[in-house]
């Protein structure tokens, strides 16, 4: 059913109610080398123009394949929804939030008023999306690698991550927008069906949204693409995250020349000896370069995309907690810092709900109550087609997201609860 027209900008030139538009992602310059010494990798190559279906964008050079960028969005919403200190700070939120670039990235795929999307008192469903934008690629041909569904129940006191394989099969509808005629392919590709012929980003995200709609029926109150070099701000305003490895990995992107992380293609015009990044079995605190590495990492690991899915979850879940035991919340400069760092990161759809307003409205949310949960048992469901499908526990678990069953659905079935730390 189409999502009232009122609730969501119907171009990228149109306001959102929050009256808040802003034309693009800052792009960023790109870093001659890596190192905590200077700005370390992740700080310069990533920024791109965002969001507009058609319209000119600049995009800064990068080498890096795309993980989940949609922490930065995580700690936009979630590092702000602690009930601690909060009250009171709707100003700050607003004036921080201001430059925050909103779109239509939901299309059709946007809750109806029967499904509560005139408001915000049920359910919260987003989808979060993390793109791969390579230097040698047209600004339109980007496919979406980290796709997860944040679901928060009608009590806004719980919080739920699900991550949608990205070789999941995918029955892709039609998308005049781009001129895309539909059919079959990996999930991750619709995201670049939409995006194409001037379709940009916007378009790239509404046909993402409609082709999980028809996979799972879930509708959508918002959605966030994420850019990477600003998830790597967020950490680095809050300072390091603690992330527990569960199997050591070395990194297949980046080494250390005389003691400093660089990436790979960097580290060699240097000339010098190279060591390469290795993340250690254990718990340990990240700065923002290693804790994006680590979590970029999917081939070499022994689950693939499953491991990768659940590292982001991880991250996710750490940087929440730190905002939160970190003293952020209640510090109104360092939230400030954060809420700014955060606006850089992301292009944004609220359903034109004022984002002071949404991020209220699920204060009740703290990192401790974050679950993540696992699809398809953790391990690759092959169907037969170099692709593989969604289990039936793993359909089940999105009919209850749909129904906001989903705690007791949990509850019976526990076994999809990840254990990561």
């Amino acid at each position: 059913m189409p999502v009232q027209a009122s609730r969501r900008p119907s171009s990228p030139g149109s306001a959102a109610s929050s009256g808040r538009v802003a034309a693009a992602i800052p792009a960023q310059p790109r870093p001659s080398g890596g190192g905590p010494g200077a700005r370390p990798p992740g700080s310069g190559d990533e920024g791109r123009a965002g969001g507009g279906g058609g319209s000119a964008k600049k995009r800064t050079k990068r080498k890096d394949p795309l993980w989940a960028r949609l922490t930065v969005v995580f700690g936009a919403v979630l590092m702000l929804s602690s009930g601690v200190a909060i009250v009171g700070s709707k100003v700050l939120i607003g004036q921080a939030t201001g430059d925050i670039a909103q779109r239509n990235l939901l299309g059709e795929a946007g809750k109806s008023d029967a499904e509560g999307g005139a408001n915000l008192d049920g359910p919260i469903d987003m989808l979060l999306l993390g793109v791969d934008a390579r230097e040698r690629w047209a600004a339109d041909d980007v496919r979406s690698d980290s796709i997860i569904i944040l679901h928060i129940p009608a009590s806004h006191d719980q919080a739920y991550l699900i991550s949608i394989p990205r070789d999941t099969e995918a029955q892709i509808p039609a998308f005049p927008k781009s001129g895309f005629a539909g059919g079959t392919a990996k999930i991750n590709a619709a995201f670049q069906a939409g995006a194409a012929n001037g379709g940009g980003w916007e378009g790239g995200a509404q046909l993402m949204a409609q082709t999980i709609k028809r996979l799972t029926g879930i509708s959508f109150d918002g959605a966030a693409i994420i850019n990477f070099g600003g998830f790597k701000n967020v950490i680095d305003t809050l300072g390091t995250v603690r992330i527990c490895v569960s199997q050591e990995v070395k990194s297949l992107h980046m080494s250390y020349v005389d003691g400093k992380p660089m990436w790979n293609a960097d580290a060699k015009k240097t000339g010098k000896p190279r060591t390469p990044v290795v993340h250690k079995k254990g718990c340990q605190e990240m700065e923002g370069w290693a804790a994006l590495d680590y979590s970029r990492q999917r081939k070499s690991l022994r689950n693939g995309d499953y491991d990768r899915q659940a590292n982001q979850q991880q991250l996710i879940k750490a940087m929440a907690k730190k905002a939160t035991d970190g003293g952020s919340l209640t510090n109104p400069a360092k939230l400030n810092q954060l809420i700014k760092a955060a606006g850089k990161a992301f292009v944004l759809d609220t359903g034109g709900v004022a984002i002071e307003k949404f991020i209220f409205t699920m204060r009740g949310v703290t990192a401790n109550e974050l679950t993540m949960l696992k699809t398809n048992n953790g391990t690759f469901n092959a169907n037969g087609n170099n692709t593989e499908g969604l289990n039936e526990e793993t359909l089940a678990m999105f009919r209850a997201v749909k129904q906001d069953k989903l705690a007791e659905f949990v509850f019976t079935h526990p076994e999809v609860i990840s254990t990561r730390k």
